[in-house]
């Protein structure tokens, strides 16, 4: 099985790029299932079940660009608040949808993380979630980051009372509390920071998604919506960020 490196080199070749220009951690908030479905004079339901065949296809080409991590915003917690019938259906999808991509997360070396709040997730997606996370846990390959029931907002609340829980226990000193403690206590514990940020369906906002990680993150919107967005768009996303010169405060050219 070929290397992050082997896999970076081959497309950056392809791309006319060099390495460093290709991300290693991709951001994706994923928009317009529900518009993409209204256009079609279907059901937005439709919408969320060609947007998971979309999930299946971009993990798939990360996996082959030597992407080493890839998360994925697929459920706010704002997103309760949409109509009951809609959130029952989403809901289902997850479920099948964390059985049915067992053997190609298998298959590709991916190994499935969780960032949000469980608690009000259903308890067949909890199920179906931990056993895909428990099957995965010891593959080596791409991280993929599922954001189901996630809220930028209450991950730093959640990191906040995690701290002060052990500050009070004695376990740690106020003093000792940094950027790098934070970041230790956020559900993205362990992995690196967004490199790129996408957003499909020209929205311009950020929605409450990972907002102490992408702080330098390189943004990049697209007019497609989500069923529609390609290969083809995920190459332009990246040779657009292979443009960017990140300084991260500097003046020093990063890329």
């Amino acid at each position: 099985m070929e290397s992050f490196e082997e896999k970076l080199e081959e497309t950056a070749k392809r791309l006319g790029l060099t390495t460093p220009q290709i991300p290693r951690h991709l951001a994706i908030i994923m928009d317009g299932n529900g518009r993409w479905a209204e256009g079609k004079n279907l059901p937005r339901v439709f919408g969320h079940r060609q947007g998971a065949i979309t999930v299946e296809k971009i993990a798939q080409f990360c996996v082959d660009f030597g992407i080493e991590s890839l998360t994925l915003y697929s459920f706010s917690i704002e997103n309760w608040k949409r109509p009951k019938t809609e959130v029952n259906s989403l809901m289902h999808l997850y479920t099948q949808y964390l059985i049915e991509i067992r053997p190609t997360l298998m298959k590709n070396n991916v190994k499935l993380v969780h960032l949000g709040r469980l608690d009000q997730l259903p308890p067949e997606v909890k199920k179906e979630l931990a056993k895909t996370m428990e099957l995965t846990a010891v593959n080596t390959g791409m991280i993929l980051a599922l954001a189901l029931n996630y809220g930028g907002r209450v991950e730093i609340i959640d990191a906040a009372k995690k701290i002060a829980q052990k500050c009070k226990d004695g376990q740690l000193n106020i003093e000792d509390i940094d950027e790098q403690c934070i970041s230790r206590h956020l559900y993205t514990a362990g992995l690196a920071e967004p490199d790129l940020l996408i957003r499909t369906a020209n929205e311009m906002r950020i929605s409450n998604f990972l907002l102490w990680q992408i702080s330098y993150s390189e943004f990049y919107v697209t007019e497609t919506l989500w069923p529609d967005f390609k290969q083809s768009d995920l190459e332009k996303a990246i040779l657009a960020y292979a443009k960017r010169t990140r300084r991260f405060g500097d003046i020093k050219k990063n890329i």
